[in-house]
């Protein structure tokens, strides 16, 4: 079997990852890749938004499967363009990856379903967009319509600052286009869930939950970033909750999608806020989120590249797949100064020491002269897996005190909430007796394991020391293990 993974981020990674644990002796390809992934795919040279260029070489080669990962060659087509050609390419089409790529479109749609969402509106214009803002109390979140990395929502404590806001990304254009319309979202209370759900067109199955960190420091602090961490399970995704949000979530959404004409194929991924009044939506994704899918792929039970296969071929009734009953937590380490100005180019070490019970998914790294550097703002995202979200949580910290390079900084509170103890910086007098585990033939770290179930513990290391950080203390809700939601789409449909 032949299958390609586009992409390059630590998702990809973590894609490639499951699915070489899955189909250990497929011909897996990704493109362009990372220098991680590298260790268990062959690596193209096509940037994942050359379309031209992965449907030249998909209609040479004829793969038996494409998935593609990031959201900028759903938006700009790929899944369509392929599917022209005969190739069977896992992902949304051009118009259903509207549901990511047009935040407008999207609170339209939303309204028009009664899927519970915030109060939001929709404008082109900076000046009617700041009338609308001095007619309330400022506690808004301001979006830049189209994509924005994930870091084009701006929450807004008052008056000045939701202003500020439409200035910033209507005036300064600090999002390029994306910006050129924006969309006003009353400011919810609560905790945040990130629901992924597999789509066929017609059907869905719940992959599972995780919950995401998206501030760049402990305690919610900073400026908002692709994402500094995630863990599952989360205790306030009940198989109730997720029943709900199955019923009132995603079936209206796809079903609404399907009468419009753009029926969802792929992965769905609904951030909502839990609120008083139950679950809300404050934004779909068209993937995989990122680090979500760091956690979720390694423990989901089943065979993930049949279900990428049933989906794509929409015949998702024949499925066998359900979230985890472990745990996981990933860290993301990230260069100084991201998510705004950062430097790259610095040596990357400590991966070659990281235990055999994490994995390691490359972000932003490259390699010059046969030494591993950094080249983005996230980097690593260390994955620690585990019976139960202790385990993991120490796992995961564990490995990412290993990691090294000028400027590194993470979160120390993932989880936390869910566990609170303390992170872990020295290890135990057990801990340095413990057999040290041998360095990958890679000298990556432990990227290229494929086996999705848990290494033995055991994490006899020397310690390394922290980056220095802001104060610790954060986390979420707490969590048991998901049990699987399943749910048949209705008839119900609408316009936007």
């Amino acid at each position: 079997m032949k299958i390609l993974i586009v992409g390059s981020g630590a998702r990809e990674h973590a894609l490639c990852w499951r699915v070489r644990a899955d189909r250990p002796v497929a011909e897996l390809l990704c493109a362009p890749g990372s220098v991680g992934i590298g260790a268990i795919a062959r690596l193209l040279p096509i940037a994942a938004d050359d379309i031209t260029g992965l449907t030249d070489w998909a209609r040479a080669q004829r793969p038996d499967l494409v998935v593609v990962g990031p959201e900028a060659p759903l938006a700009a087509g790929l899944v369509d363009a392929l599917r022209a050609d005969g190739v069977r390419a896992f992902g949304p089409t051009k118009a259903a990856a509207r549901i990511e790529t047009d935040k407008a479109w999207t609170a339209n749609l939303l309204q028009a379903n009664h899927v519970p969402a915030p109060q939001q509106a929709v404008f082109a214009d900076a000046m009617a967009a700041k009338t609308y803002i001095k007619s309330g109390d400022g506690a808004v979140v301001v979006k830049a319509s189209g994509l924005a990395q994930g870091k084009g929502a701006l929450v807004c404590d008052s008056t000045e600052g939701a202003l500020a806001a439409v200035d910033r990304i209507m005036l300064d254009h600090a999002f390029g286009a994306a910006g050129d319309e924006i969309v006003i979202q009353e400011r919810l209370v609560g905790a945040e869930l990130s629901v992924f759900a597999l789509c066929d067109g017609t059907d869905f199955r719940i992959l599972g939950a995780a919950r995401d960190y998206k501030r760049a420091y402990d305690d919610d602090a900073g400026l908002n970033t692709g994402g500094m961490g995630s863990y599952t399970p989360v205790a306030a995704a009940t198989p109730a909750l997720l029943a709900e949000v199955a019923q009132e979530v995603f079936a209206p959404t796809l079903g609404a999608m399907q009468a419009l004409g753009c029926p969802y194929t792929g992965v769905l991924y609904a951030g909502l806020m839990l609120t008083a009044d139950g679950p809300k939506v404050f934004e779909f994704n068209c993937r995989f989120g990122d680090p979500e899918a760091e956690v979720i792929l390694p423990i989901l039970r089943g065979d993930f590249v049949s279900a990428l296969e049933a989906a794509t071929d929409g015949r998702l009734d024949a499925v066998r797949l359900a979230p985890g009953q472990e745990a996981a937590v990933c860290v993301v380490v990230a260069s100084g100064g991201y998510p705004e100005s950062y430097e790259t180019g610095f040596p990357i070490v400590g991966l070659d020491d990281v235990p055999e019970d994490a994995l390691v998914f490359h972000a932003g790294t490259i390699e010059r002269d046969g030494k591993l550097m950094t080249a983005g703002g996230r980097v690593i995202a260390m994955v620690g897996r585990g019976k139960d979200l202790s385990t993991a949580r120490r796992r995961a910290y564990a490995a990412t005190e290993m990691v090294r390079f000028d400027g590194a900084f993470y979160r120390t509170d993932i989880a936390a909430q869910e566990v609170p103890v303390p992170v872990p910086s020295e290890p135990t007098a057990m801990e340095r007796a413990a057999p040290s585990p041998q360095p990958s033939p890679s000298g990556r770290g432990r990227d290229a394991a494929p086996s999705p179930q848990p290494s033995p513990s055991g994490r006899g290391r020397d310690a390394a020391p922290s980056p220095q950080l802001p104060p610790s203390g954060k986390g979420r809700d707490a969590a048991p293990s998901l049990e699987r939601s399943s749910t048949r789409q209705g008839k119900e449909s609408g316009t936007a």
